[in-house]
Order: structure tokens, then sequence, then C-alpha cells
């Protein structure tokens, strides 16, 4: 009998029933939805910044995308202190573009007004890590 009380109900289940794998007492279950601490607005804006340029991109380069910039980074843009110094950049960036690209240029200087600059989130891979 006491083997029954042992081994009988662990699993909560009849028999042929899979049981479920015990937990440790001293491991506590990860909470259900993380806590986000940016701003979702200026995330969302972000992103959709992030998209527009990259729809206007291929608009502008259509049918030569082996010319297309890999990336305009918008916080290099966003480091700069002027718009003049970040229309200078896109216009380097955009060199090789045989469309008129100042209608983006403007279009994309509103939009990096009020776009706060994105902070490093992520730890340094272990090759940019200073050796010990």
């Amino acid at each position: 009998m006491a083997a029954n009380r042992l081994g009988g109900r662990r699993g909560g289940g009849a028999a042929g029933r899979p049981r479920s794998p015990a937990r440790s007492p001293g491991l506590q279950r990860r909470p259900a939805r993380a806590t986000v601490k940016y701003n979702r607005r200026e995330l969302q804006r972000r992103l959709d910044t992030e998209q527009w340029i990259d729809r206007r991109l291929e608009e502008l380069y259509r049918g030569r995308e082996g010319e297309m910039p890999d990336e305009v980074n918008i916080d290099d843009l966003l480091e700069l202190e002027t718009d003049e110094e970040r229309a200078q950049k896109l216009q380097g960036i955009l060199k090789s573009c045989t469309t008129n690209t100042e209608d983006f240029i403007r279009e994309l200087l509103a939009q990096l007004k009020g776009l706060p600059k994105q902070q490093v989130l992520q730890h340094p891979s272990p090759e940019e890590a200073p050796p010990p």
C-alpha cells in the first residue's frame, strides 16, 4: 500500500496519461507577460519611419536595386546637430541615385523631428568586449 501512495497520483491523471515534469521547489514560474519600459508610441513611430524609408528607397531605386544603399541609419542622422548636416549626409548616401531625391530628403527630415535616438539595448558582443 505504501508503494501506491508514493507513486500513485503524482501526475494528477489516470493511468496511461503522460505525467507533467516535476518542478523543483526552488524554481519560480516566469511571468506570463513581460513589462516594457519603452514608450510604445515612440517605438511604433520609429518603426513606421524605417518602413517608410525602405518603401521610398525602393521607389527611388526601382530597376537599380543593386545601387541602393544598404542602410539609412536613423541614429547617425539624429546625432547630427542641424538639418543641413543631415541633408548633406543623406545626399552622400544617395549619390548613386539618378532620380531626384530632394522630396525624399525633405520628407525624411520632417519625420526625424522629435524622433528620439535609440539607446543601445544590447550588451557588446564577445569580439567587441575589451580584454580582461
